[in-house]
């Protein structure tokens, strides 16, 4: 494994990691609920997982997705102002689905099931503090330069640990 990505939820950032070395280090905003991984908590699932899905390559920043569908629309401080308690998902999402049967897969705890992702947000939500409903929420410039330096089957690890996880020796069990 070369690139892979860390959510340290205490620290609200997303780090890029290549070979074991932080290459990149993101702001983010995980789960106002903090860390948990049933179905209906909206907490944000921990452990391992995988991006299984990229949605909006090529699509404008701020591009407003809905059901994981461009709506047409960009957003806007308007739309905002009208809607200010919206679950908004801008630019791009990563979809991700867990890779611990049990923890955070399959039953009620599965992150896929769950439509967990990493996604564009307004950028003034992204401040350091938890605000999401379990998603990773991203800022826009962020995210589509994270979208464009990882692939379908890259790997993350979300803790609520201070220190860097291992590199794990092989992918986890699927």
């Amino acid at each position: 494994m070369t690139v892979w990505l860390w959510v340290s939820l205490p620290h609200q950032r997303l780090y890029l990691l290549d070979n074991g070395i932080i290459v990149k280090r993101y702001p983010v905003s995980t789960a106002a609920n903090g860390p948990g991984e049933r179905h209906g908590s909206e907490c944000t699932p921990r452990g391992w997982h995988v991006i299984r899905a990229k949605i909006g390559a090529g699509l404008p920043r701020g591009a407003v997705l809905v059901g994981r569908r461009f709506t047409g629309e960009i957003h806007s401080p308007k739309m905002q102002a009208k809607s200010p308690n919206r679950d908004w998902i801008l630019s791009r999402i990563l979809w991700l689905s867990g890779l611990e049967p049990g923890f955070n897969r399959l039953g009620q705890v599965d992150t896929f099931r769950r439509y967990i992702y990493i996604h564009g947000s307004p950028d003034h939500l992204i401040d350091g503090l938890p605000r999401s409903h379990g998603c990773i929420r991203m800022r826009n410039d962020d995210v589509i330069d994270l979208f464009d330096r990882v692939s379908v089957g890259t790997r993350i690890f979300i803790g609520a640990g201070n220190q860097l996880p291992p590199i794990p020796s092989s992918p986890p069990p699927r």
